[in-house]
């Protein structure tokens, strides 16, 4: 008999020495279980080989679930080749690289060459131990090996690598996985992925290197990584990735060009591991360069019939101020808007800059151009499986046959995540028809939009908050918003259902209603209580993308009752029930970048009330309000400082013979000025000259009632700010100068006529007009378990006889 030898190649070997292959892993090392390798035999004997001898034919054996077919066809040679030594090696190779063997025999028996094969076993199921941080199924979705899958060493050995990125990623650079086999009947195996996920690796030390003008306090705030501390139990902040480095570094390079360093490079960010494995010191190499001012700034258009001396007045950037690449780019963009607003579809605008280091200055240009004229041919939407393609198309700025341009594609990407409804949105566009269109595609990929809430906090207002609530921002896929909520508190307690269509008939219009019942106990401040309960009904209108306009109608039954003993007559003249029936409208001009924390932008608010279309209550009132919020970027150096100025005022006015309810007055306290009692400043029933006394729920009680008025103005000047190594706590900062002033008794009857009224007389004071002031401080703080305000003012102008509070606070989150 001829035996044929042949070498097996060293990546072969691995599918049956599992332990080779696993012996440097780059995380973690482990030792396998020799005991399920079983070494590879393989003979020949290449003296007697003859030359020009030839197959005559090719016998397989040891196959069990392979055919003999699929055997002989991974094989190079076939039955009339020679027996050429070169084609039995390969032939050896093909066998082996397929994974189905662990182990590959050739033999030559006469002209006969047989073929001799132990088949890799099936694998059976696979199982992780000692894995916490990582879920069994996230481990299953990396790995490629599959139940009923043949086993292969290879395989594994790169499944144990997934496994050990899926730990790095989370920060467990010391995490050890052992795969481990077991055999089972049948020629099937059992894979366990024995894992020691260790300790995480955090950040120590964030050092920078090359700062000058900046320290390393102020560039820590920056970048996104930040140095381990026992509050960050709730984030990930301080765990070493390297995708969070490359980020980092991109935060960096954004807020040097914010500040004027035009030739700020970002060298390198490196994280080094230290000796133990338990730690990464993270450094940052930078050089800052020179810090650049604006010099000149032009403006050069070729759009006929709007020349550049026209287009000025769209600059909103100006001389010797730092140079912000931000602020440049966006005001092109902002250019690019009007100017399409205004009919110029195509418009371009392309800011350029060049810079002069000797003078350390940038000038500005605004290229002003026609670009191509591209038209939307068609719109796709692809991925939406709840979402109706009408919900999502008609947030798109644009329809088929429209001008397309690129800052479309933005506001189309932003006006669809801004649903809510979406993990991921992307916007594509593609060649159409003809070379002036395109085609655009909307991508989404769907999320739950139900909502169950439960959660609980305290508020100065209404002491102990628990609430509970059940949405559905998408109703059946079609935007529609509904649910019912409940909340319990000391001092009130509400249930509220409501239903809200931010598209109404398929048009710009939002259609809502709401039915609630509440009762209020104000035993903290007033000497009664009041219950409500009714319908309201809701109707809004975007005219522009700032200019907007609701109004509402509310149909409601209060009443009020729990007055104690020592309340004054003006109290005691509202007990009962009535109803209002009241119509509002609110028409709004908002240009915040923001709703939540704006930073820059103003906000305009002017509405009115009528009451009296059936009811009890027969009034006017209107009201104004206005907030702007100044950036303090050139003057601080960074994005986090704000000037808030805030203004309002109200006045109602009464008609016909409907009776004046002191529920429906204006109050002034708390919220509207901090430092004062909600309610304690303002018209007010003095106090029973008897004693105070303690009334049903234990407090010490005056006889004294805060009455409201009819006129009210208020104002204030907030500076926020951030708290030094408190922005990564969610911690922000907040100074301020409140005054306000509630004036024009409106109460049921009179009694302020001591000679007249007698023993009915009631004296009124704080009824003026001259402000009051407080000044104080607070901060806000973003918890793991919902946010925190606390706020201390201080009354530096008040009547003598308004009720302060000093402290204020609330928290609360839903879970």
């Amino acid at each position: 008999m001829l035996v044929l030898k042949s070498k097996r190649l060293a990546l072969l070997a691995s599918a049956c020495a599992l332990p080779a292959l696993c012996a440097q892993p780059t995380f973690a090392q482990f030792t396998p279980h020799r005991q399920h390798v079983t070494p590879v035999r393989s003979t020949a004997d290449d003296t007697a080989l003859e030359r020009g001898q030839r197959i005559e034919d090719i016998e397989v054996h040891g196959n069990d679930r392979i055919e003999t077919s699929t055997v002989l066809s991974y094989m190079v040679v076939r039955p009339g080749d020679s027996f050429n030594q070169d084609d039995l090696d390969r032939s050896l190779k093909t066998l082996y690289a397929t994974g189905l063997f662990k182990d590959v025999t050739l033999h030559r028996t006469g002209n006969t060459l047989q073929v001799q094969v132990v088949e890799n076993p099936i694998v059976n199921r696979i199982v992780f131990e000692g894995n916490s941080a990582a879920k069994d199924e996230d481990l299953h979705k990396v790995i490629s090996l599959r139940p009923r899958a043949v086993f292969s060493a290879d395989t594994v050995a790169a499944d144990r690598q997934k496994i050990l990125e899926v730990y790095a990623q989370k920060a467990r650079y010391g995490a050890e996985v052992t795969p481990q086999l077991i055999k089972l009947a049948h020629n099937r195996v059992d894979v366990v992925f024995q894992i020691n996920e260790g300790p995480q690796t955090l950040i120590k030390r964030i050092a920078f290197v090359g700062n000058k003008f900046y320290s390393e306090a102020q560039l820590a705030s920056v970048v996104s990584s930040k140095e381990t501390a026992w509050y960050r139990f709730f984030s990930s902040a301080d765990q070493y990735n390297p995708e969070r480095l490359r980020y980092d570094g991109e935060l960096l390079r954004r807020f040097y060009l914010a500040n004027g360093f035009v030739d700020f490079q970002m060298v390198n960010a490196t994280g080094e591991m230290s000796p133990d494995r338990k730690s990464f010191f993270v450094t940052f190499t930078i050089k800052e360069g020179p810090r650049y001012r604006l010099g000149k700034i032009d403006l050069r258009s070729s759009l006929r019939h709007m020349p550049a001396l026209k287009l000025r007045k769209y600059i909103e950037l100006y001389p010797n101020q730092w140079y912000d690449g931000n602020a440049v780019q966006q005001n092109a963009t902002n250019m690019e808007e009007t100017l399409q607003s205004e009919g110029i579809p195509f418009v371009m605008v392309r800011p350029e800059i060049a810079r002069n280091p000797e003078k350390r200055i940038v000038n500005l240009l605004f290229d002003v151009s026609e670009g191509p004229r591209m038209y939307v041919e068609r719109l796709d939407i692809n991925g939406n499986t709840v979402t109706r393609d009408n919900v999502i198309r008609r947030q798109l700025p644009m329809s088929e046959g429209d001008p397309y341009t690129p800052v479309l594609k933005k506001y189309a990407k932003q006006s669809i995540e801004d649903l809510g409804y979406f993990k991921s949105v992307s916007i594509s566009q593609g060649q159409g028809s003809a070379a002036d269109k395109v085609n655009v595609s909307t991508n989404v990929v769907e999320k739950p939009t139900g909502e169950f809430s439960l959660g609980g906090g305290y508020s100065t207002d209404v002491g102990i908050i628990g609430n509970i609530g059940l949405k559905q921002h998408n109703l059946l896929g079609t935007g529609v918003d509904a649910g019912i909520s409940g909340t319990m508190a000391y001092y009130e307690r509400q249930v509220d259902a409501s239903i809200t269509d931010p598209y109404f008939l398929n048009r710009n219009l939002v259609v809502g209603a709401d039915i609630f019942y509440i009762n209020n106990r104000y035993q903290t401040y007033q000497n009664y209580s009041e219950g409500r309960y009714g319908i309201s009904l809701r109707m809004g209108y975007a005219y522009t993308n700032h200019l907007s306009q609701s109004f509402n109608y509310s149909l409601m039954e209060r009443h009020i009752g729990g007055v104690w003993e020592y309340a004054s007559q003006y109290v005691q003249d509202n007990v009962g029930h009535s109803l209002l029936s009241q119509i509002g409208t609110v028409l709004q001009y908002d240009t915040r970048d923001r709703r939540l924390m704006p930073h820059k932008g103003f906000i305009i608010r002017l509405g009115g009330d009528f009451a009296g279309i059936g009811g009890d209550a027969k009034y006017v009132r209107g009201k104004f309000d206005a907030a702007y919020y100044l950036p303090l970027d050139d003057l601080m150096g960074n994005h986090d400082w704000t000037v808030e100025f805030k203004a309002g005022t109200g006045f109602m006015s009464d008609w016909g013979h409907g009776k004046d309810w002191i529920i429906d007055n204006f109050y002034l306290g708390g919220n509207n000025l901090r430092g004062f009692l909600d309610g304690g400043a303002g018209p007010r029933a003095v106090a029973d000259p008897s004693p105070s006394y303690v009334g049903p729920d234990g407090h010490a009680r005056a006889g004294e009632d805060l009455l409201g008025g009819r006129f009210i103005y208020t104002g204030s000047a907030t500076v926020h700010f951030p708290i030094p190594y408190g922005s990564a706590m969610g911690l922000r900062g907040r100074a301020f100068v409140d005054t306000g002033s509630l004036a024009g008794l409106r109460v049921a009857r009179r009694f302020t006529n001591k000679a007249k009224d007698g023993a009915y007389y009631e004296a009124v004071s704080g009824d003026s007009i001259s402000p009051r002031i407080s000044a104080g401080a607070g901060f806000s703080w973003k918890s793991p378990f919902g946010l925190l305000n606390i706020d201390a003012g201080i009354p530096i102008r008040r009547s003598w006889n308004d009720r302060t509070q000093v402290l204020r606070f609330g928290f609360g989150q839903q879970f």
